[in-house]
């Protein structure tokens, strides 16, 4: 996990060890899914139902995936949930262990995503570009990710070996995977972003997982 590479908040790379299974949405959720479950459509660009839903707060996707579980119960001591940091990139990297994006530069990268040199600066619908390695459409840019953690810039020089969570408190939540604005670098599996949890941009989505609480 992380890049000696990149941004001082990605370093050092360390091995982690995930010990717990989870599932991980196929695509980012849509205005369509967002809107089915809530009422309504706070995107910016409302004009594309199955494009990702968007300008959602970390406090709105909490609200969110708790009435995923009231109505849609998973059972067996499993939950809908946000990912945390470690469980989405070890699910973008999908086996590899490179900066980038499952190869090297921008043309693999525009094949997996939209970011700021082929988005014509907006979002598009999900499953347009290849998927990674394991299946996983969009881990590569058109929104940013929401994630359970708390973001410290310095959490990689302490972060536990087994099933890191992040942590306790901040003042920000993790982003990850870039968005139709970034430039490429900021799309890179190991990237870390952050912002306020109330925070709500047209660029900022989410994807949910299934798993222990």
């Amino acid at each position: 996990m992380g890049s000696n590479n990149g941004y001082d908040d990605e370093k050092p790379v360390h091995r982690v060890r995930i010990t717990r299974g989870y599932w991980l949405g196929e695509t980012e959720v849509t205005q369509r899914q967002w809107e089915a479950v809530m009422g309504g459509n706070p995107s910016a660009f409302k004009d594309c139902p199955e494009c990702p839903v968007e300008r959602v707060s970390w406090e709105d996707c909490r609200r969110f995936v708790s009435e995923l579980n009231a109505r849609y119960p998973v059972g067996g001591g499993l939950v809908w949930r946000l990912p945390c940091e470690a469980e989405w990139e070890y699910a973008c990297r999908a086996g590899t262990r490179g900066d980038d994006f499952s190869g090297d530069g921008d043309a693999v990268l525009g094949a997996l995503g939209w970011y700021e040199k082929n988005s014509g600066w907006r979002t598009h619908p999900v499953r347009q570009k290849q998927p990674n390695g394991w299946g996983l459409y969009d881990m590569h840019g058109n929104v940013w990710e929401w994630c359970a953690d708390w973001y410290d810039e310095n959490y990689y020089k302490k972060s536990p070996a087994a099933d890191p969570r992040g942590p306790g408190s901040g003042e920000y939540r993790v982003l990850r995977g870039g968005a139709w604005s970034s430039s490429a670098n900021r799309c890179r599996a190991a990237n870390r972003n952050d912002n306020s949890p109330t925070g709500r941009y047209d660029a900022l989505g989410l994807r949910v997982a299934v798993g222990a609480p």
